[in-house]
């Protein structure tokens, strides 16, 4: 097990046992690492996963899809940004589900997530996803009623056969050769009341500013059981989740960054080889423009 899999180890979860949100701390620092050595191995891990990227689109086998989940301002926009900064936007991107449209309502509930899926050798990444069907719409039974389900449908297992249906579509992909990796930023409510008051006093962060993230503070417990049952009901082999301390976003990014190169090395990603015929004609070419 390299450096990368063994430091993300403690956040990955590949099943529900043993994950319980009020054991885990949002402000933890992994045994007190200092946010120099973070930001040092940031820009590190950066350069690594840029050569690392450029493998995967070359070689046009696998995809790779990062979704991320978290509470308003647990820092999904940032660590999107720090941490795929390096990496060729050719071959990478960023998918933003707000309030579903009027057609994305008239399909099922992981349709306009599919059609946003990416191709091989490209990553794609998700700035919430159709998780927001188990979360959002669990906390507000009332947005479940403008997906007009017949009414048969909607019973008291509804949010466990969902969660059968995510694991069906991401095992479905995961055969098929897209790398799952998904992160709950995992932010405490005090730091969340923080960064808003932050928003709210800085003149050019204003705009990020929603009085609806403020409507959502009451429902907070109830969004964390909704988190909690999702985590333990998807976390699988196929699809992990990564539990995130976010309360300082250095070490979020950090620990981001650490499980993206670590899966992109299992992937043993390489430059496709070049045949006899193909290098026979290479050379033929290289002579003749040297001959200019």
């Amino acid at each position: 097990m390299g450096r990368s899999n063994e430091f993300v180890a403690r956040y990955r979860f590949t099943t529900g046992e043993g994950l319980h949100l009020a054991d885990m701390d949002p402000a933890d620092t992994g045994r007190l690492m200092s946010k120099q050595k973070a930001q040092a191995a940031l820009a590190k891990g950066i350069e690594k996963l840029s050569t690392l990227q450029e493998r995967l689109y070359a070689q046009d086998r696998w995809a790779v899809l990062l979704v991320f989940q978290g509470m308003d301002a647990a820092g999904k926009d940032g660590t999107i940004k720090h941490v795929m900064s390096g990496v060729n936007p050719q071959g990478c991107e960023v998918h933003s589900f707000k309030v579903p449209s009027t057609e994305e309502l008239d399909h099922d509930f992981l349709w306009r997530c599919v059609v946003r899926l990416p191709e091989r050798g490209r990553i794609g990444i998700f700035n919430r996803s159709c998780y927001e069907e188990v979360l959002v719409v669990r906390v507000h039974p009332e947005l479940l009623e403008r997906q007009r389900l017949p009414s048969g449908l909607v019973g008291r297992r509804i949010w466990k056969e969902r969660f059968e249906d995510i694991n069906a579509l991401e095992r479905h992909l995961a055969r098929n050769g897209t790398r799952i990796l998904k992160f709950f930023l995992h932010v405490s409510r005090g730091e969340q009341r923080k960064r808003f008051l932050e928003r709210l006093d800085t003149p050019e962060k204003r705009w990020k500013f929603s009085s609806a993230d403020i409507t959502e503070r009451p429902h907070w417990d109830a969004y964390m059981t909704a988190y909690e049952e999702m985590l333990r009901g998807t976390a699988t082999r196929n699809a992990p989740w990564y539990v995130v301390p976010a309360d300082h976003k250095w070490f979020a990014h950090y620990v981001v960054a650490e499980a993206v190169i670590a899966a992109l090395e299992e992937l043993d990603l390489a430059f496709p080889k070049v045949d006899r015929v193909r290098e026979k004609e290479l050379r033929r070419v290289r002579t003749e423009l040297m001959a200019e």
